[in-house]
């Protein structure tokens, strides 16, 4: 894997060949970054990176000039890997060894991007747990982004505050924003809440 863009532009990163994980391919991850820059200036964004693997993307947030990125992933192979690559960079990336799912439902922090790359043969039911955990224990900022990468075969395009999806090969990003209108609405009734 390679990092993109940022301070450390065009550095290999290679992951030991043991570690049970998908990596998001280079093409996938460059349309992905492309989309993102259009919305966001990455520096001082604070981002969640769940199902982590060898981090490929928190490296790329990371040389972009994030200010914090959390990388959660169940596999201590690859938790190790972060860490040893972080380091390395110095990158200033929290690596924490926990299911996803139990993280999401105990974590008090917000993020301004969260990233979740499932092994694509978990059930959608997972997939769909993921996006209401994130929604509703309110993980996600307002004006915030949360990106899911999955199969084709798996469709998030129902669920709530879904916004739009891409096709990479055999590989579909779903994301998912706060609508302006709701934003306000949000906005409103905790104004009428004080």
């Amino acid at each position: 894997m390679r990092i993109i863009s940022g301070k450390y532009k065009g550095r290999r990163i290679t992951a030991p060949k043991n570690l049970p994980v998908r990596p998001t391919t280079d093409m996938s991850k460059e349309s992905l970054f492309n989309i993102l820059n259009n919305r966001f200036d990455f520096e001082g964004l604070k981002i969640l990176d769940l199902f982590s693997g060898t981090g490929n993307i928190s490296y790329e947030f990371a040389s972009r000039g994030a200010a914090s990125v959390t990388s959660v992933d169940a596999d201590f192979g690859c938790i190790k890997f972060i860490k040893q690559t972080s380091a390395e960079f110095e990158f200033d990336i929290m690596a924490q060894k926990s299911d996803v799912i139990k993280f999401l439902k105990t974590n008090k922090s917000s993020y301004d991007i969260i990233f979740a790359d499932p092994p694509y043969n978990l059930d959608q039911k997972v997939f769909e747990e993921i996006v209401t955990l994130v929604l509703e224990n309110e993980l996600l900022q307002l004006d915030g982004m949360m990106i899911i990468e999955h199969s084709k075969h798996t469709n998030l395009s129902h669920m709530m505050n879904f916004s739009f999806q891409k096709n990479y090969g055999g590989s579909v990003f779903s994301f998912f924003e706060f609508d302006e209108e709701i934003e306000d609405d949000i906005i409103a009734d905790e104004e009428d809440y004080m």
